[in-house]
């Protein structure tokens, strides 16, 4: 390490021997003093700026002994300020969120323009919140599908599928912990809880060096760090659930926790009702999950953060009864179900070696589980004899993960700025594991039940540099490897991504990155199930490959005020799996390696957004137009097919208006082309070689189908709109805020499922199932801020 750092310090005094002055420091939230991850800084008279990394950090050479440098955030006024320098300077900076203050000059963000960085989207909490949310609960995954390039699985779910890719092709990181199943209620929310959040950053092309594993997307959510000046809560009471977040500093300035929790009751409310419809059954279903987050700063240059997750989903059945029929006792007692889980923790600390060196060390667990279990119990005892019968069956699966990282940031000068690092991770998969237990019959395992050991390395080094002036370039590598059992599999992935700046209002962008995949996920449906399965790359089956290039345009319109862009891409993919016909995860007599098809696939096309970020009126237009095709040997006759989540036009509108102090109202309307379908095009009724029953009612043999090309067929479009009202309140003690929504306002039946019926004739045809119709919800929130001493 040392012999590193020394290589670089020479490096740069050669490079950069002549003095400049130099400023360096935090850039943070003037309320809270929570570093704003991403923050502009830049000197308009020279064009040069940058940006503050993931832990609000910048460093800036100026030229000359003064200047004037504006810092500037999305939803945050803009500082000017005049500075005069001796040398290097550590110079941190406040900004003040723009609603709190009395006059705000609203200010395009040009630093936008200028970044290398493409096919990307930062959204804050305040997006998130803002948006009208399915039964009350606001959720960062929904929002994300809003954008161009994203779409969801089916109506009202979380799945997050990226320019043609596959749910399981999604890095989502929460404070740099990959989340491997981020879906509560089967799916239909997500495990990210808004209040905990501080904003989240979306990359679906471009990817920068540093980021590797998946194929489609990064999806890097950030937690709060906490209020460092004074203790806050807040919370909110809705339809399904509530929420409470506590945060504030264990020592002003110097350190600071949150810890913020949510639990579903829809289980308790609905219990009476349910037992009473179902003969005292007892069947419910609840979800929580639980965030905490501490930091301490030791000195200037070293701070320490502990972060953690744990959440959980329960769906169960129970019966239970127990009678006495003159001496003869009857008793039984049942509960079968599934459970699925994630936990998450990380230990990172910052060290600042120099104004020009920032290392992060992280250290990481992550476990996701799941588990589909039946129990019971039975009792039969006369005065003669007593018989018990205990029959217990788990079906489990599961990964787990312990990871170390090192990043560092070196800002050579403003040419060049360097980031490099190393990660390695050690799984523990467990893709599949049969357990049963019986008086009456032998215990069984499943043949699979054995882990799986993988070790991932990677390094990577990338450079922000401006060979000529108006064009600047990221460029990188990102390489690889990943051993499991005696295989050994190496990958090599260049990165890069430039952007030419025409003038003040316009640039141009391309970029190309190779990206590789050690996991896969074994899916049948595209819910996102728990009963999807994580499994590793084998001498069987190979890693994931795609290469993805992209060109665009960026643009400022109206002063900045509007910004408009366009982008098309091309992405191919390779070692791509799917369940073969008529297999699935509980055909337990043959490995999982046996029941799955290996094939390619590619999607293409282009995405426009015009968006409007700040005023009291903002929002996005999103339209997409993408192909999206899949090819296997041993599937659909090898011939080509369209993915199950090929949609030929997607678009999304979002709007909210804040028409006052108190009163604010949100919209959305959301327009797809129908999923792709295998539908039955023929029907061939078996010779029953039964005789008729003398009754006379034919029960005949189950009928045959013949069905189409795979994907030939199309559900009907989707589409749906969404609208929320808020009126917030101040008060004493903070402030609070009432919110109605309605979900699908114009009672929309999208299709969530197309299947056959045949009638008393045995005539058969296409009936739609839908999931969501008008759906009105209520929010109570509240936030509760102390008077600052």
């Amino acid at each position: 390490m040392k012999n590193c750092i020394l290589l670089i310090s020479l490096i740069s005094f050669s490079l950069y021997s002549h003095a400049q002055n130099r400023i360096s420091g935090y850039i943070k939230d003037a309320k809270t003093g929570e570093n704003l991850i991403g923050a502009n800084i830049w000197q308009p008279s020279t064009k040069k700026g940058t940006s503050a990394n993931s832990y609000g950090f910048y460093s800036l050479n100026i030229p000359g002994d003064t200047a004037i440098i504006e810092v500037s955030y999305v939803g945050y006024a803009t500082v000017r300020k005049f500075i005069e320098l001796k040398g290097p300077t550590t110079l941190n900076f406040e900004l003040e969120l723009s609603d709190e203050l009395s006059e705000v000059v609203v200010k395009g963000s040009r630093p936008d323009l200028e970044l290398t960085k493409m096919s990307s989207m930062k959204i804050s909490a305040q997006d998130i919140k803002a948006i009208p949310a399915l039964l009350g609960e606001v959720d960062v995954l929904k929002t994300i599908q809003l954008m161009p390039g994203v779409q969801s699985g089916s109506e009202g779910s979380s799945g997050i599928y990226v320019r043609g890719g596959g749910p399981d092709q999604n890095l989502i990181l929460l404070d740099g912990v990959p989340v491997y199943n981020a879906s509560h209620l089967f799916g239909f929310f997500s495990v990210f809880n808004a209040d905990a959040i501080s904003n989240v950053e979306v990359i679906k092309g471009g990817f920068p060096a540093r980021y590797g594993g998946r194929l489609s997307s990064v999806i890097d959510i950030n937690m709060k760090d906490g209020n460092m000046k004074n203790w806050q809560a807040e919370g909110g009471i809705g339809l399904i659930s509530s929420r409470l977040s506590v945060e504030g500093p264990i020592k002003k300035d110097k350190g600071s926790i949150i810890l913020s929790g949510r639990r579903t009751y829809i289980d308790i409310l609905a219990r009476p009702l349910i037992r009473a419809s179902t003969d005292d059954i007892d069947l419910g279903y609840f979800f929580h999950d639980f965030n905490a987050k501490a930091n301490y700063k030791f000195s200037d240059k070293d701070r320490v953060y502990i972060s953690a997750y744990t959440g959980k989903d329960k769906f169960y059945a129970r019966d239970e009864y127990e009678f006495d029929n003159g001496g003869t006792i009857n008793e039984y007692k049942d509960e079968a179900g599934i459970q699925w889980g994630n936990f998450t923790t990380a230990g990172r600390w910052n060290h600042l070696f120099s104004n020009q060196l920032f290392l992060n060390t992280t250290a990481t667990y992550s476990q996701y589980s799941f588990d589909l279990f039946n129990e019971s119990y039975s009792r039969y005892a006369t005065p003669d004899e007593e018989i018990e019968e205990n029959f217990y069956s788990e079906y489990t699966s599961g990964i787990k993960d312990y990871g170390l990282k090192f990043d560092f940031d070196y800002y050579l000068n403003n040419g060049h700025s360097l980031k490099f690092g190393a990660n390695y991770i050690y799984h523990i998969f467990q893709p599949e594991a049969f357990n049963f237990e019986a008086d009456f019959e032998a215990d069984f395992d499943s043949p699979n039940s054995k882990p799986i050991y993988g070790n991932e390395f990677s390094i990577y080094v990338e450079d922000e540099f401006e060979p000529i002036s108006k064009l600047k370039v990221n460029a990188g590598i990102h390489a690889s490897a990943f051993r499991v059992k005696e295989e050994f599999y190496p990958s090599f992935q260049p990165r890069v991504s430039a952007r030419y700046l025409v003038n003040n209002k316009l640039s141009f962008k391309a970029s190309y990155a190779e990206m590789a995949q050690f996991l896969h996920l074994l899916t049948n449906s595209g819910i996102g199930l728990p009963t999807d399965l994580w499994v590793p790359v084998t001498d069987n089956i190979k890693p994931q490959y795609a290469q993805q290039t992209a060109i665009g345009m960026s643009s400022l319109i109206a002063d900045g005020k509007y910004d408009f862009s366009v982008e098309g891409y091309y992405k191919n993919m390779n070692n791509l799996i799917e369940y073969k016909e008529g297999s699935n995860f509980l055909n337990l007599d043959e490995s999982w390696e046996d029941k799955v098809a290996v094939g390619d696939g590619w999607s293409y096309g282009a995405e426009f957004l015009f968006r409007k970020k700040e005023g009291n009126f903002n929002g996005w237009i999103g339209y997409t137009l993408s192909y999206n095709n899949r090819q296997f040997d041993n599937l659909n006759f090898g011939r080509v097919f369209p993915y199950k989540y090929d949609r030929r036009h997607d678009i999304s509108v979002v709007t909210n208006y804040r028409i006052n102090e108190k009163w604010e109202i949100s919209g959305t309307w959301v327009y797809g082309t129908g999923n792709a379908i295998t539908l039955p095009i023929a029907k061939i009724a078996p010779i029953s070689e039964r005789p008729r029953p003398d009754d006379g009612n034919y029960y005949g043999d189950n009928d045959l189908y013949q069905y189409s090309d795979r994907n030939a067929y199309r559900m009907p479009a989707y589409h749906r709109a969404d609208f929320g009202i808020t009126r917030h309140k101040e008060k004493d003690w903070g402030s609070s805020s009432w919110t109605v929504s309605i979900y699908n306002l114009y009672n929309r039946q999208n299709p969530f499922y197309v299947g056959t019926t045949t009638n008393s004739i045995g005539e058969t045809s296409f009936s739609q199932i839908s999931l969501f119709q008008l759906i009105p919800s209520f929010t109570y929130n509240f936030k509760f801020r102390p008077h600052e001493k």
